[in-house]
């Protein structure tokens, strides 16, 4: 049986109110074939981010839980019973690792497509009471080139999900924007996958984490942890 414990690692329990990325959380959006998980991954906010952004993503899980089941990444297994069985622990996993990174107030990267409006900003909300600022990068494609890149990949979808998706994601752009304000939504075009993109972005979100914590209870919890530290 597998446990849950074993995929936390335990620097996510110790870190805490110097965290370089600390009340910082940034919500990825792009449709299939944006290259958005490259991009930020590149741009610094990978597994390994220097900016002590953690990432909650729970595809991460659900490819190491194929992987112990002995299971290959085809269409066939990720829409099997079994499949869904494992994507839904891998679910579980990622909520349980987002709220020990929460607890202890870290920095965020959710990594998601965007198609769902009301869960981004559901979650958005909830982060923004603990005292985080929160921020959307959305990485943009036109959809030929989403479809073309779609039909690269060794695991492809359907081009009629890919454009269902694809739309869903650009229906959403206007909403993403009027929640999270003009500050705080960072828009970057893909469609040409160059290095000057990820440079762009590494700068923007540099700033922001090096940059002060501005929403309120965010300010209090810090001075309320620094002053348990005098005792």
């Amino acid at each position: 049986m597998i446990s849950f414990n074993s995929y936390i690692n335990e620097e996510t329990l110790t870190e805490g109110v110097y965290d370089p990325g600390i009340l910082k959380a940034f919500f990825t959006a792009g449709g299939p074939g944006s290259g958005k998980s490259y991009v930020t991954g590149q741009a610094g906010l990978g597994k390994f981010s220097p900016m002590g952004i953690k990432i909650v993503n729970s595809d991460v899980h659900y490819e190491k839980l194929l992987k112990d089941a002995a299971m290959a990444m085809t269409a066939q297994n990720i829409f099997s019973p079994k499949g869904q069985e494992i994507r839904g622990k891998a679910k579980e996993l990622t909520k349980r690792q987002q709220s020990n990174y929460i607890s202890g107030r870290l920095g965020l990267l959710i990594d998601g497509t965007g198609k769902d409006f009301d869960k981004i900003q559901s979650a958005s909300v909830g982060l923004r009471k603990l005292g985080y600022d929160t921020y959307m990068i959305f990485i943009n494609t036109s959809l030929e080139v989403a479809l073309q890149r779609n039909a690269e990949r060794a695991r492809s979808l359907d081009e009629k999900q890919v454009e269902k998706m694809w739309n869903a994601v650009q229906t959403n752009i206007g909403s993403f924007q009027r929640h999270f304000g003009r500050k705080n939504f960072i828009i970057l075009d893909n469609n040409d996958a160059n290095e000057d993109i990820m440079e762009i972005l590494f700068k923007q979100v540099r700033k922001i984490v090096d940059g002060p914590v501005t929403n309120p209870i965010g300010k209090k919890w810090i001075a309320s942890e620094l002053e348990k530290k005098k005792k």
